[in-house]
């Protein structure tokens, strides 16, 4: 996996499957490594050359000092794809990947062809939440919100039913950098990125939870309302829905990508 340099920043960076094809980043949400796309590999690297990466602060890549922005993450995805030397690609972004490709496809049109917005929210009207959880970060690190986030990711009849597979999210979690993931948590405790999204021109689809109460349906359709010619899927499943419902969501991702 190469380690790209972004402003300083090692990133991460792991690159797989088709060769000649149509090319496929994937973007992680806060918390995550580039592990959590693993149910939608197989399937997608038939189809894709499939890039994915660890986030700064997160996983294998550096964790630089912050304040880190929806801008700095969008700049290292810029990035990645001129150290590739890749000009265009789709991108599907899940929570804080999400939010990363509203600013791309805002900001940076020109390198992107479709995008896929799933399970975020472009806004967050009352920061109280991540000002609880910055606090309890800086007060007892990660172990102290582990349990609340792992039940805001997956529903409880999932964790009973997929015990393992819980348990791995759970450790994938407590592995991340505190100071990376507590730069994130700021930079989501100010995000408004409500203007950019009439500005997106690239053909949308928007993927939500049904049972996803950190970004729920409604904030899925504000999104999906406010950029031009999206659609919207609602997936039976909470936060992180590809893990979730993992067939569900990479037939959604696939057909939206493939069709002309």
């Amino acid at each position: 996996m190469p380690m790209i340099d972004a402003d300083g920043c090692l990133l991460n960076v792991s690159v797989e499957g088709r060769d000649g094809g149509p090319t496929l980043m994937l973007s992680n949400s806060l918390g995550s490594t580039l592990q959590m796309w693993e149910p939608q590999m197989k399937a997608l690297t038939q189809v894709f050359r499939v890039i994915r990466y660890d986030r700064r602060g997160h996983g294998k890549s550096t964790v630089t000092p912050g304040p880190y922005s929806m801008e700095r993450f969008g700049r290292d995805v810029l990035a990645i794809l001129d150290d590739l030397n890749i000009e265009k690609v789709h991108w599907c972004g899940l929570s804080m990947g999400g939010m990363v490709g509203q600013w791309l496809g805002a900001n940076a049109p020109e390198r992107f062809g479709k995008l896929v917005l799933a399970n975020t929210a472009c806004h967050y009207p009352d920061p109280t939440r991540w000002q609880e959880r910055i606090k309890a970060l800086k007060d007892g690190g990660l172990a102290a919100a582990a349990d609340s986030v792992i039940a805001s990711w997956l529903t409880q009849d999932f964790r009973d039913r997929e015990p393992q597979i819980a348990a791995r999210m759970k450790a994938m979690l407590l592995a991340s950098p505190v100071q990376g993931y507590l730069a994130c948590c700021e930079a989501l405790s100010t995000l408004d990125q409500r203007e950019l999204l009439p500005k997106i021109k690239s053909p949308t689809l928007v993927i939500t939870g049904r049972h996803d109460m950190s970004t729920p349906i409604s904030a899925g359709e504000y999104i999906r309302s406010r950029i031009p010619g999206a659609s919207m899927t609602i997936l039976d499943a909470a936060h992180v829905s590809n893990v979730e419902q993992p067939h569900a969501f990479t037939d959604a991702v696939v057909g939206f990508l493939t069709q002309r």
